[in-house]
């Protein structure tokens, strides 16, 4: 199909349009029932987690939110779900620009297309690792995971997930990559690595910060934590928390290892759509 080169050949998070003297960033992301969210969840976090999630990639890229797209699809609890929604908007100071709204049987779904303004260029990418850059996270990983697991310490990290916009503009300038950890630690630091041209990726598993030290396998796996995953040169101060969670290197035999082990993505390294 034909590609417009902002698509960024969909390697990346948001597709980037320069229009004038702006630069979007645009994303579109869609949550399912059975899948993204339970059957019998509150549907103001279902709302809430639609925008943020959405609002998360656009985070990745350092962009400040101009506004969103809403596909909604009618139940229910749409008063619940449309309360949520003006809370959600309502935090990050996002408006409502449009949308479709439907009635359709089965599984309920909902689509959000967020569209923000780049606060610097050139706008950072998944692709850019460099040999000699250290790699990062902020905060916590696996507190979704317990989340979703009924921790009440740890609910809102699942339902209510929080988009690192602020530390994203911060960021932004001083990263070589970048992407949110939607889909686990390990899976997209394999995509950053295949994404980079000619490097690999290798973590320390005693450094990575997770909430259930004696699951780590799973922490580092299960997704939807939202935390910024970084490279960078580690000459550079940064003005944001995060953890040194390994080195990118020259290209080896794979693009990612944990301590001695290879890994690839048929390894189950996180949650893989398909």
């Amino acid at each position: 199909m034909p590609l417009h080169t902002g698509a960024r050949n969909l390697e990346d998070d948001c597709a980037v349009l320069e229009i004038g003297d702006e630069t979007l960033v645009i994303t579109h992301d869609m949550i399912a029932e059975e899948t993204h969210f339970r059957t019998d969840a509150n549907m103001s976090d279902v709302a809430w987690k639609l925008v943020t999630t959405n609002l998360s990639d656009l985070a990745a890229k350092g962009a400040e939110p101009i506004g969103v797209l809403l596909g909604h699809c009618l139940d229910t609890d749409s008063i619940s779900f449309l309360a949520g929604l003006q809370e959600a908007l309502g935090t990050y100071s996002t408006p409502l620009l449009g949308g479709d709204t439907i009635s359709a049987k089965g599984p309920r779904m909902f689509g959000l297309t967020a569209i923000g303004r780049a606060t610097h260029t050139p706008v950072p990418t998944r692709g850019g690792a460099q040999p000699g850059d250290a790699i990062y996270v902020t905060g916590t990983l696996g507190r979704a995971m317990l989340g979703f697991e009924g921790d009440p310490k740890h609910l809102n990290a699942y339902n209510r997930p929080v988009p690192l916009l602020d530390e994203g503009r911060a960021l932004a300038p001083h990263v070589s990559a970048i992407m949110d950890v939607s889909d686990g630690l390990l899976l997209d630091c394999w995509r950053m690595a295949c994404a980079s041209m000619n490097v690999t990726f290798e973590l320390e598993r005693s450094l990575i910060p997770v909430a259930a030290p004696d699951r780590i396998d799973e922490c580092i796996r299960w997704g939807e934590d939202y935390q910024l995953l970084f490279t960078a040169d580690p000459q550079v101060e940064l003005s944001v928390a995060a953890t040194r969670i390994g080195s990118v290197t020259n290209a080896d035999l794979a693009k990612l290892f944990l301590d001695d082990d290879i890994l690839t993505s048929s390894d189950g390294l996180g949650y893989q759509h398909g």
